[in-house]
């Protein structure tokens, strides 16, 4: 591979490693798993660059890889995994807790205003900087940092979010 053609497929890897990093953070629920995923699949990737003719797809590449190593993986710990009649000293991870909060989020998102919404997850699900999402929105940057300001302070005081979880934390960025 070339100079050019790794430069390019490290200037993909700094714009796109954070999103495709939460990704794989959705996939694998542990975040050190998700960077080895990540990584794995950014080196599968690397591999196919050439290959790649459409650039608009190699987030969808990478995702494919992600899920087909994630799942190769899990075939493989399957086999590793035997019945014990002792319980772990650890303390199990409450998944349903952390999915009814992601529930209860999106429907908090849902009763934002469209233009709020969409800055929210352009802002911290797609993780693009005020200046694209300015530029994807048509607004200028200073629109943009209020209407976020905005949203996360309604997100922060919805009554409905507050009553689903009442004890959870409502940090203020």
């Amino acid at each position: 591979m070339n100079s050019t053609r790794h430069d390019e497929f490290r200037d993909y890897v700094a714009a796109r490693g954070p999103v495709l990093l939460r990704a794989a953070l959705q996939l694998t629920g542990d975040r050190a798993e998700a960077e080895d995923l990540l990584q794995a699949a950014l080196a599968k990737t690397y591999l196919a660059w050439d290959r790649i003719q459409d650039r608009a797809a190699v987030d969808g590449y990478v995702r494919r890889a992600m899920v087909n190593t994630q799942i190769s993986w899990w075939r493989r710990r399957k086999l590793d995994i035997y019945p014990t009649d002792e319980l772990p000293d650890q303390p199990v991870d409450d998944h349903t807790r952390r999915s009814d909060l992601r529930d209860a989020l999106g429907r908090a998102l849902d009763r934002l205003p469209e233009r709020q919404r969409l800055a929210v997850m352009l802002r911290y699900y797609e993780d693009m900087p005020e200046a694209e999402i300015a530029e994807a929105l048509g607004v200028s940057v200073g629109t943009v940092k209020s209407t976020v300001s905005r949203a996360m302070a309604k997100l922060r005081d919805d009554a409905a979010l507050e009553a689903d979880f009442p004890n959870a934390s409502h940090p203020r960025p």
